[in-house]
């Protein structure tokens, strides 16, 4: 079990990224994440997912980055009002991080829905516990393939 940190203490700080000398870290933070609560995704689409990161999805968002004592661990992308995407380093899961950068996306950046995929029922429950609750469901993502995504909206 990693030693939970000390929130509180201003060692975790949320910020802006600093656009693509942050990315390599952050895709880093995406597959542990992805590893740990994604096992109904196909490796192929994993893969095809993480090769857009840098290119296509960080550069499409606002990118907020926590860090702990310097060190990037998890981050959150945000456009028009939806958050896009919210990750934490396996590491970190459940220390608080996750709700900070949820916070900041709501109380600063105007967040008030979210898709989530189906299959990732810490995620539903994540946001269900923090006000979210369904609108709808489609029976794929996005970009077509078979995963059923949730629509959140904050109540």
């Amino acid at each position: 079990m990693s030693e939970q940190p000390d929130l509180s203490a201003g060692a975790l700080r949320v910020r802006p990224s600093r656009g693509p000398e942050d990315f390599a870290p952050l895709v880093a933070i995406w597959r542990s994440a992805v590893d740990a609560t994604h096992d109904f995704l196909a490796e192929s689409d994993r893969d095809e997912i993480e090769s857009k990161l840098s290119s296509d999805y960080f550069p499409a968002v606002s990118l907020t980055v926590a860090e702990l004592n310097g060190r990037p661990v998890g981050f959150s992308g945000v456009l028009d009002g939806n958050l896009e995407m919210l990750f934490i380093d396996v590491k970190q899961r459940g220390t608080g991080i996750g709700t900070r950068l949820l916070s900041h996306a709501v109380e600063d950046q105007g967040v008030r829905n979210v898709d989530v995929n189906e299959q990732n029922r810490q995620a539903v429950e994540f946001y269900t516990r923090r006000g979210f609750h369904v609108l709808r469901r489609s029976e794929t993502d996005d970009a077509g393939r078979p995963y059923p995504l949730l629509h959140l909206q904050l109540t």
